[in-house]
């Protein structure tokens, strides 16, 4: 059986693309970054320790493979998390504002005897935003609980002018390199 360690219901809507059966487990993982840790590093680990948190969840763990992902912004070193309120949201888009950043996103599989992770990096571009046109998508209330303080899926669209990478991965969960990881697994036929 497979778990989606994720309370993200943009994770989940992504593994349903892929057709497979799963069931979502909550589970609450500190995402705070280690002195001198990697972005990449950070991200993995945290999608690691997701998937732990959800296997330790199971009573029948032996039959399971849990998935764990974590997908951050990355702008010159610096991770961008979650906006606490809309002035760090604002905050955020200003400095992401006509500049390229990458998305980090890393995906775990993990059952009793194994563990593989795949990592998926993006780059994305933002137009150039005035003050007028990130008021008024921070009013929209999209920013809040969204990785760097946008959704590609959403209106957020419209602030991105380019794109290398993976769409499904700057949405939380790349859907290739996951489908990778659960063919390993014997989920996904290939």
């Amino acid at each position: 059986m497979l778990y989606l360690a994720s309370q993200s219901p943009r994770r989940r809507e992504l593994l349903r693309q892929l057709g497979v059966a799963y069931q979502a487990l909550d589970v609450d993982v500190p995402e705070q970054r280690a002195e001198g840790e990697s972005p990449e590093a950070y991200v993995s680990r945290v999608a690691r320790d997701k998937a732990r948190a959800g296997l330790a969840l199971l009573a029948d763990a032996a039959a399971a493979v849990v998935l764990g992902s974590d997908t951050e912004v990355v702008l010159d070193g610096e991770v961008f998390g979650k906006p606490a309120d809309a002035a760090q949201a604002a905050a955020m888009l200003r400095r992401l504002s006509g500049r390229t950043h990458a998305v980090v996103s890393a995906v775990w599989g993990m059952d009793t005897r194994h563990a593989r992770s795949e990592l998926c990096v993006s780059q994305v571009r933002f137009a150039p935003l005035d003050e007028a046109a990130i008021a008024a998508y921070v009013a929209t209330g999209e920013p809040f609980g969204k990785a760097g303080a946008y959704a590609i899926q959403g209106r957020g669209a419209a602030l991105v002018e380019h794109l290398e990478g993976s769409y499904s991965g700057v949405m939380g969960l790349p859907l290739f390199e996951t489908a990778r990881l659960l063919r390993n697994f014997g989920i996904v036929a290939g």
